[in-house]
């Protein structure tokens, strides 16, 4: 099947439901406390279930859609996240909240597994990583907008309708999966396993070593991200007394940096091949977060310094994720949906244990979250040099 020019754009759209959901209420995170009556850092736990029910969903998503087809998967689950996120906004206690983030994010699961399925239904190789650079400049728009607009939305109405607006976006994927998005998973080549042939399968997709290295390096990226979406607001907001708008403009700025990075990117592989680029973008990350982590033990140093090597490491990831994402995939056309499943059941694995984790260090300082980038990074570049050379 062809791959028609807007399509990027839609599973773009698609896709970002995880990046929109995640980064537009961080800036709420003090009102949320707040309201709730909770210490600080209370509100990440709200994170931490979102990020533990992206990993549960992603496995569920990844199964149906290789035995159901692409379409009724992403559109059963984009109306799941549109019911829950109204949960979200009427939820009258922190618990409810977290536990209706959880379902949220089982729901949204399909917005983020199925769209990397469907570019492996339709291209490979240099194809399909041009292909996954132009998806990640459509959904990298989301956290650009996302934080800003969570801070905009606070200066005019409570954090309730931050929920609202992620319920109103769950609305708008779900009918443009159903009017619009086509099958591309043919039903001759469904596959109908029972448990324990499924847990098979997955079994086998984590022992191919291609798999498995690219999948730690994405998994190591988020990691570090993920640290920083924890512990970000506590540093700008609390610690440096940034505004909400301006801590949306670092925000953005960050996401800038990767969009512009992920679009080079498809510039780049003709003459230094994925493996190259996903190296550099590696090193640059190790380098950047062990500068931030030495000024954060320092302990001096003005805010756009730490948002400088903040935006080094968003930066690189622009050069490692599509070219990891089509390296996890490339071996696994047969089974695309339960390979991109598993692949993001790692990556928010380890979402929600940094996001733990950098709620459970918090000490007012910027050290905690530093350190959980730093480790992520290093992951990342130690998969890099285990991955297979072709």
């Amino acid at each position: 099947m062809p791959f028609p020019v807007w399509l990027p754009l839609l599973l773009g759209f698609l896709i970002a439901v995880g990046p929109m959901s995640t980064d537009m209420y961080l800036p709420a995170f003090p009102a949320i406390e707040a309201a709730f009556g909770g210490r600080p850092g209370t509100a990440q736990i709200t994170l931490a279930t979102w990020f533990a029910g992206l990993a549960v969903g992603q496995i569920m998503q990844g199964t149906l859609a290789d035995r159901f087809g692409r379409r009724a998967p992403l559109i059963a689950g984009t109306a799941v996240y549109t019911l829950a996120s109204a949960g979200c906004a009427l939820a009258p206690d922190l618990a409810t909240l977290a536990a209706m983030r959880f379902l949220a994010a089982v729901g949204g699961s399909a917005g983020m597994v199925i769209p990397r399925a469907i570019v492996r239904d339709l291209a490979d190789g240099h194809q399909a990583a041009r292909v996954m650079s132009r998806l990640m400049l459509v959904m990298g728009v989301a956290p650009i907008l996302a934080p800003s607009l969570g801070g905009l939305v606070l200066g005019a109405a409570d954090w309730h309708a931050i929920f609202w607006i992620t319920g109103l976006y769950g609305a708008v994927c779900c009918a443009a999966a159903w009017l619009v998005l086509p099958e591309t998973l043919p039903r001759r080549a469904r596959i109908r396993l029972g448990p324990l042939a499924m847990a098979r399968r997955y079994a086998a997709v984590v022992r191919e070593r291609s798999f498995i290295t690219h999948a730690l390096i994405l998994g190591g990226t988020s990691f570090a991200t993920f640290a920083y979406l924890g512990g970000s607001p506590e540093v700008f907001i609390a610690q440096f007394r940034l505004a909400p708008g301006q801590y949306g403009a670092l925000f953005g700025a960050c996401a800038a940096g990767f969009i512009a990075a992920s679009q080079i990117n498809p510039t780049l592989l003709p003459r230094f091949g994925p493996g190259r680029l996903m190296r550099a973008g590696a090193g640059v990350a190790v380098a950047a977060t062990a500068a931030l982590l030495a000024l954060a033990v320092i302990g001096g140093g003005a805010w756009w310094l730490f948002g400088a090597f903040v935006w080094l490491n968003a930066a690189s990831n622009g050069f490692t994720n599509p070219n990891a994402t089509v390296g996890a995939l490339s071996r696994h056309a047969a089974q695309a949906g339960s390979a991109s499943a598993l692949m993001g059941t790692m990556q928010y694995v380890l979402g929600a244990a940094s996001g733990l984790l950098v709620g459970l260090l918090a000490d007012g300082t910027a050290r905690p979250m530093a350190a959980l980038m730093l480790l992520g990074a290093a992951v990342a570049a130690i998969a890099d040099r285990l991955r297979p050379g072709r």
